[in-house]
């Protein structure tokens, strides 16, 4: 058995306002095995990005871990301080962000974001040792070595998100996550860049996060795919058996919405809106919007099961 980089047991995330907590990630467990290439999926505001945040220890007031364990390898995250957590990322765990252009200083060079990051974590070069490794990193992710002296506005999106990916590869970690890294970018730039994460996952033996709301562009790149809804991981199974055999109602409606050429200009949705999650239903959170729903649905909250060899889901109707 392939033994897991990463263990995330148990972890709870709660922002807190006025209001009452807002449960954005609920006792959520799973394991990433080496070489991985793990997808997190579901709609806006189900929790992904803040799975992602809160395995890096990067949630910020309001927010709050208030329970949980996150395991790399055999070191516990959780009882790292601030420094110890800080030298970790990049190092040994990095994110490819959401929005390049937020993410990247628009006045600093990308060559010098680059060397900050590597000093940052004590790597000291030589001027023309950093040169020749951030020309390596750039060709790596399909930059030509002259984007070295470039600042991010003048480079495209597809171009500003591969070097977002140059510096979180720049350590060599061992867990790469990437939050939504192809969102606001063409479908010819989204396939430049997934493919170029591929390969350096490959160079680097690492294990990969993919977050995304786009269903099918997840599915394309993961080997195993997490369905989340309002905070909670609903289903857990290898991608080809999600598409094939889904268990979950929701995870089988997110499927029947995909766009198809067999049902051109059909376009299917999912009836209602995701809860609050400062005021979830009681009982299974999805059940308002399940044509499947039983009374149990309403009453109980469903376990996260294993069902068949890797595959995970939490319904009452899965026998």
């Amino acid at each position: 058995m392939t033994p897991a980089v990463l263990r995330v047991h148990d972890l709870v995330v709660h922002y807190h306002t006025p209001q009452g907590a807002v449960k954005a990630a609920d006792h959520i467990s799973f394991n990433l095995k080496a070489d991985e290439r793990l997808g997190l999926a579901g709609e806006s505001g189900s929790g992904k990005s803040t799975m992602a945040l809160a395995i890096l220890r990067m949630i910020k007031p309001p927010g709050r871990i208030e329970a949980g364990d996150i395991w790399l390898h055999e070191q516990n995250l959780m009882t790292l301080s601030e420094e110890e957590m800080r030298q970790v990322r990049l190092a040994r765990i990095a994110m490819i962000p959401q929005g390049s252009m937020n993410s990247l200083n628009p006045v600093i060079r990308i060559q010098e974001q680059i060397a900050d990051a590597l000093r940052d974590h004590g790597v000291r070069l030589s001027r023309r040792e950093a040169h020749e490794r951030i020309r390596a990193l750039l060709q790596s992710v399909g930059l030509k070595p002259q984007v070295a002296a470039m600042f991010p506005h003048e480079l495209s999106g597809g171009m500003k998100q591969r070097a977002c990916i140059a510096i979180a590869i720049s350590l060599r970690p061992q867990v790469i996550i990437a939050d939504e890294p192809t969102s606001a970018l063409d479908v010819v730039v989204q396939r430049q860049v997934m493919q170029t994460l591929a390969r350096v996952q490959q160079e680097l033996d690492a294990a990969v996060i993919m977050v995304g709301h786009d269903m099918g562009l997840v599915a394309q790149f993961v080997d195993r795919l997490g369905v989340m809804y309002a905070g909670k991981l609903v289903e857990l199974s290898p991608v080809r058996d999600i598409f094939t055999q889904p268990l979950h109602p929701y995870t089988q409606m997110l499927i029947a919405s995909l766009p198809s050429l067999e049902r051109k200009g059909i376009f299917r949705g999912i009836p209602g809106l995701p809860p609050l999650l400062r005021d979830l239903p009681p009982g299974c959170a999805f059940h308002p919007r399940c044509p499947h729903a039983v009374a149990r649905c309403q009453q109980e909250v469903p376990p996260f099961r294993e069902i068949r060899p890797d595959s995970w889901v939490a319904c009452h109707l899965v026998p």
